[in-house]
């Protein structure tokens, strides 16, 4: 019986990874694809929409005993291949479940085998890579079977699936890392919000289809903030102690790492001092943070190694990092105050200094797609730079001997004379040992009223110069072809 849609109504984006799939299915030989990524980005709805209208076996791995994980497999292929009789057989261990399955999968085409949220159900039975592998090695690698492994743990993902001491090491057809949308795809969400609100949904809701969705058109930002992740009934108002408690056993320490994060601790000295966390145990939960997707490194970028010294790190997750910054530290002023009045008191006046920072994650994320509407073909490198004495938002490090340089401002401009004063004390602070040309530029959220023609070296970029260079992500690969031609 073929998957009917279980997915959303909408669903945006995901054309590559769609027609990668499409094509392994297509092909003569077996297919292995693990999919994997964070926690609400996709992963489920991307490997149904792919599994519509095909016969499929789909099956959700869960904590529980390994018993019951088999006969949820049993009765999710029964139905897939329309036979009763395999939905009634009670397998007694899972190469078992495989090989009854094998033998009544009548065709045509590959069997398509799915298991979504891999890492519980072989948490219940550290055996199944083994027997997988056995499966694959034998049988499957020669055709007849497209097997997806699904997970959200990605460190399990990349040690479990993908790693050397893996029994399906070096075995898969294709890899599938699920990454969150981009502020241009996020912006199909709300295609009614002004250019300047889609960029605020994803300041908090990142690109997290999940999150987006929680946001209406039909009210502003704030009441959005106020109704889904401030009132006690909203949709995200728990949802990061649920993504942690899901994944961890004890979840005060990681709450208290968070929170120091979101509030602007970076060093890991500075991590420790906020918490209380020695730095041993500190670098465990760090990591723990890290393969989960929540959290990320960074190193200043400037062309050479750096030192961990440098070594800071970041909330990779908006609604992360927005919920531990304005949500958990007040929960109780909020139970007193209500979600609309505080949100009034307690975000309203600090928002345009917490999209700051957020902002400059949007122009970093531009840049590519700026470089490619201007033509620039040079491999190059995306990130900040800081040292004791400046901080340098956006570096675009080029390998035609090009350095970019950029300062991004959320908030109101003064004039394009302030912005210039702000970045240029800075610039031969930055190391360039290699005596590459500088270029700067200037990102801002409204467009700035230049009085005179800037020099070569020197670009300006509003919000609507952004989203008008990534337009081309959002659209399908079809369309972008067509584009391509008419402008030829």
């Amino acid at each position: 019986m073929p998957i009917e849609m279980q997915i959303e109504e909408e669903f945006f984006g995901r054309f590559r990874e769609l027609e990668l799939l499409e094509q392994l299915l297509a092909g003569e030989r077996g297919a292995f694809v693990p999919v994997y990524g964070r926690r609400r980005v996709g992963k489920s709805q991307l490997i149904l929409r792919f599994l519509e209208g095909k016969r499929a076996i789909y099956h959700v791995g869960k904590q529980v005993a390994r018993e019951l994980l088999l006969v949820d497999f049993m009765q999710a292929a029964g139905e897939a291949l329309d036979d009763s009789v395999l939905a009634l057989h009670v397998p007694r261990n899972w190469g078992d479940a495989i090989r009854v399955v094998e033998e009544r999968w009548k065709g045509p085409g590959k069997l398509i085998i799915a298991l979504d949220e891999f890492q519980w159900t072989v948490e219940s039975s550290p055996e199944l890579p083994s027997i997988l592998q056995e499966c694959w090695d034998r049988r499957w690698q020669k055709g007849g079977v497209m097997l997806i492994l699904c997970g959200s743990y990605i460190g399990f993902m990349e040690r479990e699936v993908l790693g050397r001491k893996s029994p399906l090491f070096g075995r898969r057809s294709a890899q599938i890392l699920l990454r969150p949308f981009s502020f241009a795809e996020s912006a199909l969400f709300h295609p009614h919000y002004s250019m300047a609100d889609r960029a605020r949904a994803y300041f908090i809701c990142g690109g997290i289809p999940f999150y987006l969705r929680c946001f209406s058109e039909r009210k502003s930002i704030e009441q959005n903030i106020a109704d889904v992740i401030f009132d006690d009934r909203g949709s995200l108002q728990r949802e990061p102690e649920f993504l942690l408690r899901e994944e961890l056993r004890e979840v005060a320490n990681y709450h208290s790492i968070l929170m120091a994060l979101s509030n602007g601790s970076s060093a890991n000295s500075e991590i420790s001092s906020a918490t209380g966390i020695g730095d041993r145990t500190l670098h465990f939960y760090l990591t723990t943070l890290m393969e989960l997707g929540y959290v990320q490194r960074r190193h200043p970028l400037n062309g050479t190694p750096a030192s961990k010294r440098q070594t800071r790190y970041r909330v990779g997750d908006p609604l992360l990092r927005f919920w531990f910054h304005f949500v958990f530290p007040n929960l109780g002023r909020i139970a007193v105050l209500g979600a609309r009045k505080a949100v009034a008191t307690l975000v309203t006046p600090q928002l345009d200094a917490f999209f700051g920072h957020a902002f400059e994650r949007l122009c970093r994320e531009s840049l590519p797609w700026l470089y490619e509407s201007e033509g620039v073909s040079a491999a190059f490198e995306i990130g900040e730079f800081w040292d004791k004495e400046t901080q340098i938002d956006v570096v675009g490090l080029r390998k035609d001997k090009w350095i970019d340089l950029g300062e991004c401002k959320w908030g109101a401009a003064r004039s394009a004379r302030s912005l210039r004063e702000e970045l240029e004390p800075r610039i031969s602070r930055f190391p360039n040992p290699k005596g590459a040309t500088v270029g700067l530029r200037y990102f801002t959220r409204d467009k700035i009223k230049l009085t005179t023609k800037p020099p070569a070296h020197e670009k300006w970029h509003c919000l609507a110069d952004l989203y008008a260079a990534a337009e081309h992500s959002v659209q399908k690969p079809a369309a972008r072809k067509r584009a391509k031609g008419k402008k030829r």
